[in-house]
């Protein structure tokens, strides 16, 4: 398995959730990581990646102030701590891997890797 995403669930409106993704070596090294979401009957959006080389980050607005990504190099492990959740979080979030280049943009096309979705609800 190249990815895998952990850490969904049900949480209250302004509650938090801890989302993870495991990576292989190989992918941590050569790439950058993007979460990405699709809630029921939308498409597919990326939320927010990072570089593991540099610690580069990038959030869509919606999440900017409540969305942090981060990443444990030697556990080869990306996080994102999801804050202030609101209904309109609820989606199935994915991890994905693609070139550095593109994780200012998040391109669904350019994703070479992805990672088994898990499931985030926020609802009352």
């Amino acid at each position: 398995v190249q990815l895998q995403a952990s850490g969904g669930g049900r949480v209250q409106p302004g509650g938090s959730l801890r989302l993870s993704c495991a990576a292989s070596r190989l992918i941590f090294d050569d790439y950058a990581i993007g979460w990405f979401r699709q809630a029921p009957g939308k498409e597919r959006e990326g939320v927010a990646s990072i570089s593991p080389d540099d610690g580069n980050t990038y959030y869509r607005n919606s999440v900017k102030g409540r969305f942090t990504v981060s990443s444990d190099n030697g556990a080869n492990m990306v996080y994102l701590q999801m804050d202030s959740l609101k209904p309109e979080d609820t989606a199935v979030y994915y991890c994905g891997a693609l070139r550095r280049g593109w994780r200012l943009t998040l391109p669904l096309n350019r994703v070479h890797y992805w990672g088994k979705g898990t499931l985030v609800t926020v609802s009352s």
